[in-house]
């Protein structure tokens, strides 16, 4: 879509205002940084088991991602996020995370992992500057962790979670995609093993990205309300205003320092104030995890490799045509071919 034709299809509702501000009035602050489709493990939800991973030469470079960093950190986003695929796997991102670290302006540098890897990169990551880390685990049993993962072993991921509490990061969640028959039914014992570290967790509605082959998606749907209401059978959760800038709406567990968070694109859509944006790891400017919408600023850092002032240009100009919401539909075939780890999980 270009902006022409984006402008042709909706009313312009707001003027513009210093800072990314999208046509609806909604203040970009928080941008999520892909830097690798690839991943160690094939989470069935993410992608097909025999995945095609983007040639190297296609993926923005370190000094890419890092420049985009810089311009969207002068743009007002407070909190940027790296993601995958899985980050870790990327040969020297260590590099990536000391330059948006010294950055100056973010109020939160933060980490989407399986933590396969944490056990060796934690302590550089906190040296680093990244102050929150999200570690997907979807079960604690080990034998279904190896089925949701394909070829995961959880010791590496409870490892990877105990080297990430050892460095003391300023918080850390854990990720649950839970999916009905595969996992809904541990949900009590994800969150008391959450308490149990003093660790947050968010529960996610999963989302129809890419077609995966493995499990019809609508009979796998569980509802977050589904889920709170299993939950509240054993905890009592208590509201609260709390946020960390993404979509998770948080109760507080009485009596605990745990939060818990849901994540519910099908049953409380968030759309309404979103305030993110994703950058795939080839560089595609993102405006909705549900749509196409989208903008090649790999083209604008490579036509324009000492000028950053037309990259944040094309940036701005690229809040025009983020829609007003997504509109996923669980009973259909997937209108978004992508899969999760090729957007940024």
């Amino acid at each position: 879509m270009n902006l022409e034709t984006a402008f042709q299809s909706e009313d312009r509702t707001v003027e513009q205002e210093p800072g990314l501000i999208d046509r609806f009035g909604r203040r970009i602050t928080y941008v999520r940084l892909s830097v690798t489709d690839r991943c160690d493990l094939r989470c069935v939800y993410c992608m097909s088991e025999k995945m095609t991973f983007l040639p190297r030469s296609q993926l923005l470079t370190l000094e890419e991602t890092a420049r985009l960093g810089r311009c969207f950190s002068q743009l007002g986003v407070t909190k940027l996020r790296i993601t995958g695929g899985e980050p870790l796997v990327r040969p020297n991102v260590i590099w990536l995370f000391e330059q948006l670290g010294a950055l100056g302006t973010l109020r939160d540098l933060t980490l989407t992992t399986n933590a396969t890897q944490l056990g060796r990169y934690a302590q550089a990551l906190k040296d680093a500057g990244v102050t929150r880390i999200n570690i997907s685990l979807d079960t604690l049993d080990p034998e279904r962790f190896g089925k949701i993962t394909r070829v995961g072993q959880i010791e590496k991921t409870l490892s990877g979670l105990e080297a990430a509490l050892r460095v003391g990061f300023r918080r850390v969640k854990l990720n649950t995609v839970v999916l009905k028959n595969r996992n809904h039914d541990e949900v009590a014992d994800l969150v008391r093993f959450a308490i149990d570290r003093g660790i947050d967790i968010s529960f996610i509605e999963e989302m129809p990205l890419g077609v995966i082959g493995d499990h019809d998606r609508a009979e796998a749907y569980y509802s977050s309300d589904a889920i709170r209401q299993d939950l509240e059978a054993h905890f009592q959760l208590l509201p609260t205003i709390e946020a960390t800038g993404g979509p998770s709406k948080y109760y507080r567990v009485a009596g605990e320092e745990t939060r818990v968070g849901f994540i519910s694109p099908h049953s409380h859509n968030f759309c309404g104030d979103c305030n993110r944006v994703r950058v795939t790891a080839e560089g595609r400017l993102l405006l909705c995890l549900g749509q196409e919408h989208s903008v090649d600023l790999r083209r604008a850092l490579r036509g324009n490799p000492t000028e950053d002032e037309r990259v944040k240009k094309a940036i701005i100009a690229a809040m025009d045509i983020k829609p007003r919401g997504h509109d996923f539909d669980l009973q259909a075939k997937p209108i978004i071919f992508r899969h999760m780890n090729m957007t940024g999980g």
